[in-house]
C-alpha cells in the first residue's frame, strides 16, 4: 500500500529529495532511496510499505530494550521492509536489507493499517506500540499516523531506532512519541562510514536533542563487536559522552553474535561486557545494563545513591522490589524513567 511522503523537497526534472533521514536522498523517477521503501513514482515520492507489516508480535517492553519504561508491560511490536543503514551484522536482515520486492502487489505482509493496530491494542488491553525490527524512520508516515491515532486513545508509542532521522522528522513525531531506544553503534566516524554507510554525528545530535530538549524517554544501546568497537578507549569515550549528555540515561551494552554477513568474528565475551559495565559506571552513568547474555546482576536496576536493588531481571523475567514505582524504598531517591 502506498502513501505519499510527508517530508520532501521537489527538485528539478521530477527528482524529489526525501527528508525523513540524514541521507536526504535525491530520488529520481523509478528509483528508491537508500532504504528501498521510499520510491519516486512518476515524480511523486511514496512510502510503498504503508500499512503492511512484515512482523507483528506482542513483546515484553524489556525486549526493546527499555528498562525504565513501564516495566513488565506488553507492547505491540511492528516492522516492515527497509533500512537506511547497511550494517553487515544486522540480526533482522531478512526485513531490513531486502530491496528487491514488488510494491505493485496488493500486500507485502500482514495488512495492518493504523486503525487495525490501535484496535488490537484496545481489544487486548495492550498499552503500548513499538515501531521496531527494522528502522522506523524509513516507514515514517506509517509510524506517524499510527502514533497519532494511538495517542488519542491513551496508547504509548516507542521507537527502536538507529537515531539517523532528520530534525524535521524528529520534530514531527515528537508530540506522539513517548519512548525511544537509540542504537549508538560505535563512537568513531570510521565505523559508521565503513559498517553502516552513514555518519556518527547526526546520531549524537539526535541523542543529545532527545535527552535534553524533549519529553521523550530515551535509552541507548551499543552492540559490542570484538575488534571493531570494543576497545577500552572507545568504550570510555562513549560512556563519558553519554554521562555528559545525561547521567540518568540508561546504557545497554549487548553481546554480539555472528549474523548476516559478519560470520567471521566471535561472540562478545562475558569479560568484555563486564569491563564495559564498569567503564560505564566509572564514567558516571547511573544505569548501565548488560544484554544478550545471562547476567542477572548486571541487568538488574539499583539505586544510584544507596545501591539498593530495585528491579530484579533474569532475561524477560522481571520482579519489582520497590513499594512505589520510581522511588527507592531505602533512601527515597527518585529513579528516572516512565513508570505509569
Amino acid at each position: 500500500m502506498r502513501k505519499e511522503a510527508y517530508l520532501l523537497k521537489p527538485l528539478s526534472g521530477d527528482v524529489v529529495q526525501c527528508q525523513v533521514c540524514e541521507h536526504f536522498c535525491a530520488v529520481k523517477p523509478g528509483e528508491a532511496g537508500k532504504c528501498g521503501v521510499r520510491r519516486n513514482i512518476d515524480g511523486t515520492l511514496y512510502l510503498v510499505v504503508y500499512g503492511e507489516a512484515i512482523a507483528v508480535h506482542v513483546d515484553p517492553i524489556e525486549k526493546k530494550p527499555l528498562f525504565h519504561f513501564m516495566p513488565r508491560g506488553d507492547i505491540l511490536s511492528i516492522g516492515t521492509y527497509g533500512c537506511n543503514f547497511r550494517c553487515p551484522f544486522c540480526q533482522n536482515w531478512q526485513m531490513s536489507q531486502i530491496r528487491d520486492f514488488d510494491d505493485q502487489r496488493d500486500y507485502l505482509g500482514q495488512h495492518a493499517p493504523p486503525e487495525a493496530l490501535v484496535n488490537t491494542c484496545l481489544r487486548d488491553h495492550i498499552p503500548m506500540i513499538a515501531y521496531t525490527y527494522n528502522e522506523p524512520t524509513v516507514f515514517f508516515e506509517y509510524t506517524y499516523d499510527t502514533a497519532k491515532l494511538a495517542h488519542e486513545h491513551g496508547i504509548k508509542n516507542v521507537y527502536v531506532s538507529n537515531g539517523y532521522m532528520s530534525q524535521a522528522a524528529l520534530d514531527m513525531i515528537e508530540p506522539y512519541l513517548d519512548g525511544i531506544n537509540v542504537d549508538l553503534k560505535a563512537f568513531t566516524e570510521g565505523f559508521y562510514r565503513e559498517q553502516c554507510q552513514a555518519r556518527l554525528e547526526p546520531v549524537k545530535r539526535n541523542i543529545a536533542h532527545i535527552a535534553r530538549e524533549t519529553n521523550i524517554w530515551i535509552e541507548v544501546t551499543t552492540l559490542l563487536i570484538p575488534g571493531l568497537n570494543d576497545s577500552e578507549e572507545e568504550l570510555r569515550a562513549t560512556a563519558e559522552w553519554l554521562a555528559e549528555v545525561d547521567p540518568e540515561m540508561p546504557w545497554h551494552i549487548t553481546a554480539f553474535r555472528p549474523a548476516y554477513q559478519m560470520l567471521d568474528r566471535p561472540p562478545t565475551s562475558q569479560r568484555t561486557l563486564a569491563r564495559a559495565y564498569e567503564i560505564g559506571k566509572q564514567a558516571g552513568l547511573h544505569y548501565v545494563y548488560v544484554g544478550n547474555v545471562m547476567d542477572a546482576d548486571r541487568e538488574s536496576t539499583y539505586c544510584p545513591q544507596c545501591g539498593q536493588k530495585l528491579i530484579q531481571r533474569r532475561w524477560y523475567s522481571v520482579r519489582e522490589l520497590w513499594t512505589e514505582r520510581g522511588m527507592c524504598p531505602k533512601c527515597g531517591y527518585s529513579i528516572a524513567g516512565v513508570w505509569a
